[in-house]
C-alpha cells in the first residue's frame, strides 16, 4: 500500500532556514533536509521542533529544511505539524497514512531535492551539536553515509542498563551474522548523501525500525564509506518504543538479510556504475600519466642510460598517478591515510618498474642496437600491462573500502 501525502509540498517550494534565522528571498533547495518522523507525538512535537528550529537558525551554518513526517497519528499530531509549518520558516509537514519510521524516511528522502538527507528522533535525545560533524564529511565527499554512535570512543550516554545491554547485544549480532563494521545501527541520528540515497533506497525493503540497519548493511556491502560521530545522548524516559517487539522485528530482519545475501540478493546497480566510472577515470589518468611518462623518458634519455631514465620517469609519474587516482578515481579527499596511500602506491610502482625494466632488458638482449623510438614502443606496451596491474592493486589493496576505515570525529 502506497503512502499518501496530504498538504505535503513535495515540489519543495518551502523556504529554507539559514544561519541567523533569516529566510532567503530565492527558494533554492536546502543543503540539508532534516526529517523528524512522528507518530502520536502531540505532547513532544512543538517543544522539540521549536528547539530544533532555533538551533538551526542560530548555530548551524548551512541552509536547512525541517520536515515533520507524520505516520498516521490520531492524537492531534498532524494538526500541530500543520500549525508549525505555518509558524516557522523552513518547516514543512508531510502526512503518511501508514505507520513506520522507515516508510517516512524512505518517502521523504526519495522526493527530496537537498544535497544531504538526515533525520533525528523527535525526542532529540542526541545532542544537536553533533549535526554539523554528521553532515560535514558528506558535503566534503569524504564519506557517503554518517551515523551518530553511542558506542564509540568519545560518546557520552545516559540510559538504563536494560537499554544499554539490548543495544550492545543487537550490534554484536550484526557484527557476527552480517559482518557489520559500524558500531551503532539504532541511534536515531543519521545522514546520507542524496545521490547515494537514490542508489540504496530502492533496495531497502523494511519500512519500520529495521530500516536503518538494512540501509547501513547494504551501504557497507556496496563499498560505501560510513562515517561515525560519537554523540552525547540522553535516554528519553517517556519513549514509546516497545523494546521486545522491536527486538523481535529486528532479529527477523537480520535473518532475512542473511538469507538474501546467501542467495546473492539484492543486486546493487550502483556498484556497477561506480566500477564503470572508476575505470573511465583511471583510464583518463592513465593516459595522462603515460603521455607524461613518455615525454619525461625522452627528455631524460638524452642525458641518462635507458634504465635510469625509465626509473626516474616512472617514479615521477607514479607519485602523480597515485595522487590523481586517489582524488578522481576513488573519490578520497583530505590528508587522512595520504602517506600510507603513497607508500603503497610506490610498492605498486616497484612492480611496474620490474615489469618495464624486465621488458627493456629483454629488448636489449634481443636487439642491442634498438633505437630510442623502439625502446619507447616496448616500454609503452609494458606500461599498458603495468597500468592494468596498477588498477587492480589500487582498487583491491591501496584504496579498498575495507582498508579505509571510517574515522570517528568528536563533535
Amino acid at each position: 500500500m502506497t503512502a499518501t501525502h496530504l498538504l505535503a509540498p513535495m515540489t519543495h517550494t518551502t523556504p529554507t532556514t539559514t544561519v541567523g534565522g533569516s529566510t532567503p528571498t530565492t527558494q533554492e533547495p536546502p543543503t540539508v533536509e532534516l526529517v523528524v518522523p512522528v507518530f502520536n507525538e502531540a505532547e513532544a512535537l512543538r517543544p522539540s521542533v521549536e528547539r530544533l528550529h532555533a538551533y538551526l537558525a542560530d548555530s548551524f551554518p548551512l541552509s536547512t529544511r525541517i520536515t515533520i513526517a507524520d505516520n498516521g497519528s490520531t492524537d492531534g499530531t498532524w494538526e500541530l505539524a500543520l500549525a508549525l509549518q505555518g509558524e516557522l520558516p523552513g518547516v514543512r509537514a508531510v502526512r503518511l497514512e501508514e505507520k513506520g519510521r522507515g516508510l517516512a524516511l524512505h518517502d521523504v528522502w526519495s522526493a527530496s531535492d537537498a544535497r544531504v538527507l538526515a533525520y533525528t528522533d523527535v525526542d532529540l535525545s542526541t545532542d544537536l551539536a553533533g549535526l554539523l560533524p554528521l553532515v560535514a564529511p558528506l558535503l566534503s565527499g569524504h564519506s557517503d553515509l554518517a551515523i551518530g554512535t553511542r558506542l564509540g570512543r568519545g560518546a557520552r550516554v545516559v540510559r538504563g542498563p536494560k537499554r544499554e545491554a539490548i543495544s550492545r547485544i543487537y550490534n554484536l549480532i550484526l557484527h557476527v551474522v552480517l559482518r557489520a563494521r559500524f558500531s551503532d545501527a539504532q541511534c536515531g541520528f543519521k545522514a546520507i548523501r542524496a545521490d547515494r540515497a537514490r542508489e540504496l533506497l530502492p533496495l531497502v525493503r523494511d519500512r519500520g525500525w529495521f530500516f536503518d540497519t538494512e540501509l547501513l548493511v547494504l551501504a557497507q556491502r556496496a563499498g560505501l564509506r560510513i562515517h561515525e560521530v560519537p554523540v552525547d545522548w540522553v535516554d528519553d524516559p517517556d519513549s514509546r518504543v516497545d523494546l521486545v517487539a522491536t527486538a523481535i522485528t529486528d532479529l527477523r530482519g537480520v535473518i532475512r538479510l542473511a538469507r538474501d545475501f546467501r542467495a546473492g540478493r539484492p543486486p546493487h546497480p550502483g556498484r556497477q556504475r561506480r566500477f564503470a566510472a572508476q575505470v573511465g577515470s583511471f583510464v583518463a589518468v592513465g593516459i595522462a600519466s603515460t603521455l607524461a611518462y613518455g615525454l619525461l623518458y625522452l627528455a631524460l634519455r638524452s642525458m641518462l642510460a635507458a634504465q635510469v631514465a625509465n626509473a626516474l620517469a616512472l617514479l615521477a609519474t607514479a607519485v602523480a598517478n597515485t595522487a590523481a587516482n586517489r582524488r578522481f578515481t576513488f573519490s578520497i579527499r583530505g590528508p587522512e591515510h595520504n602517506v600510507r596511500h603513497q607508500l603503497q602506491g610506490l610498492a605498486v610502482f616497484a612492480l611496474a618498474l620490474a615489469l618495464t625494466s624486465g621488458s627493456l632488458a629483454l629488448l636489449h638482449a634481443v636487439a642491442p642496437a634498438a633505437s630510442h623510438a623502439v625502446e619507447l614502443v616496448v616500454l609503452t606496451a609494458a606500461n599498458v600491462l603495468a597500468t592494468i596491474l596498477r588498477f587492480v592493486l589500487l582498487r583491491s589493496w591501496v584504496f579498498h573500502s575495507r582498508r579505509i576505515a571510517p574515522e570517528a570525529t568528536t563533535p
